[in-house]
């Protein structure tokens, strides 16, 4: 999985806001939005990435 994203205004952290479509192309929100939120490599819909936590969850105990 990767951890950031590459965009043409450099490298998006995992926890800043991103677009992404259905095949899993992920644009910066700048880079999306001139495209009106139709993926250009494979048409799909650009839509809201989630966003991960900065520190990984606390292990829960059985």
């Amino acid at each position: 999985m990767v951890s950031t994203v590459r965009t043409v205004l450099g490298d998006v952290p995992p926890d800043a806001q991103a677009s992404i479509c259905s095949y899993e192309c992920t644009f910066c929100v700048p880079c999306g939005k001139p495209r009106r939120n139709v993926c250009p490599n494979r048409g799909g819909e650009l839509v809201p990435k989630p966003r991960r936590a900065v520190q990984p969850p606390v292990p829960v105990s059985p």
